[in-house]
């Protein structure tokens, strides 16, 4: 299989795994030869990546971290619970929380059990899934790499889930903002701009006072968008005054956001947005939480093309455990002319040779490929 962009995608190519939504219903399948209206509608549906069969990487296999089931266990439960709070008039809105705290415990258990218990380093590009909701994939992905950032701080058990409980409602605020606001394809004006941040004080109020809820996981929503500078809002605060908490979600939240595709712009891939990460690091995050986040995180996701300094390229085919940014790589051209005999190259071990480009376009071999059997 090969990570392709789907603006890169030609008739003829074959998806090598389905596209579906969060109702388990089958939007494309695999295995079907595009068409030039497949095509347009993946890119209608947002997608920026899709996985695309190819002869001479058929064996590769991504793995997920997370289940299917606990992943939609998840994000179905962040919606009815989000939706019941948008949707309600003259309500409790914190009534509503109090009584889901519970099964949101019950996810984040699921979770942190899953994580533990896998050897796979954390990659949301293996499933093409389409969402009712950008908010209700977010939260869950934040509380995903939240809790593996977590993790690789040594975190106790309690302290994670109370992490994990705060990344899931760290956005639980943006059921208070309008939908016209909210669902805004374009760039918000200054005084949408306003209303939007105030989701965090927002969130803070409606978890601050829910019974056996830590007063923690309320901070998770009131200082996500904290910066170490004092930049961030809704108060400015600079890096000793925000919590470990605050500046573990404001890492995990910039990263899915940069890394999913929005109406205004496309996704980064992993390797992009930890670029950015590393940009702010000191000024917007913590120097030590994104040093974390990179061990935990795939950087090169498996079927995605490389390019050497010594005009080799290939595809990522397996990770390294360890060596997040050193995967194993099956070379395929030599200065973009496809080899005869194709061979794995262990980055892990050859230690001199340094990717200096990654690609999502139809590869040269790719191309002669798909001439040969057209």
């Amino acid at each position: 299989m090969r990570l392709v962009a789907t603006k890169y995608l030609q008739p003829g190519m074959t998806l090598h795994k389905a596209v579906t939504n969060d109702k388990d219903q089958v939007l494309l399948n695999e295995g079907v030869p595009l068409t030039n209206r497949m095509i347009l509608r993946l890119q209608e549906l947002g997608i920026t990546f899709v996985y695309i069969a190819d002869s001479r990487t058929s064996d590769i296999k991504s793995k997920n971290t997370v289940s299917d089931q606990t992943q939609k266990q998840a994000i179905r439960t962040i919606e009815s619970n989000f939706k019941e709070i948008k949707d309600g008039k003259n309500i409790n809105y914190a009534s509503i929380l109090q009584q889901s705290t519970k099964g949101f415990r019950s996810v984040v258990q699921s979770i942190l059990s899953e994580l533990k218990g896998s050897k796979e380093l954390l990659s949301l590009l293996s499933e093409v899934m389409i969402y009712d909701h950008y908010i209700f994939s977010h939260s869950f992905n934040v509380t995903l790499y939240s809790l593996s950032i977590g993790m690789e701080l040594k975190l106790k058990e309690k302290q994670l889930e109370v992490l994990g409980l705060g990344a899931m409602l760290h956005d639980v605020g943006k059921m208070m903002i309008s939908t016209d606001i909210l669902m805004k394809p374009g760039r918000l004006t200054e005084e949408e701009f306003t209303e939007m941040k105030k989701h965090t004080v927002y969130g803070y109020k409606l978890i601050k006072d829910l019974p056996n809820v830590s007063l923690l996981s309320a901070h998770c929503a009131l200082q996500h968008h904290e910066r170490l500078d004092g930049s961030g809002y809704p108060r400015a605060i600079k890096g000793p005054d925000i919590h470990l908490f605050g500046k573990i979600l404001a890492v995990a939240d910039v990263f899915d956001a940069v890394t999913s595709n929005r109406s205004y712009r496309p996704a980064m891939l992993p390797h992009e947005g930890l670029e950015m990460l590393y940009s702010g690091s000191g000024k917007h995050f913590d120097a030590d939480i994104i040093k974390a986040f990179r061990k935990s995180i795939v950087i090169y996701p498996e079927g995605l093309s490389v390019t050497f300094h010594d005009g080799r390229s290939g595809v990522v085919i397996r990770q390294n455990p360890g060596f997040c940014d050193r995967p194993v790589i099956r070379i395929l051209e030599k200065n973009d002319q496809p080899i005869e005999n194709p061979y794995e190259v262990d980055l892990s071990k050859e230690l001199d040779m340094m990717i200096v480009k990654c690609s999502t376009t139809v590869g040269e071999d790719m191309q002669k490929q798909k001439e040969t059997t057209v």
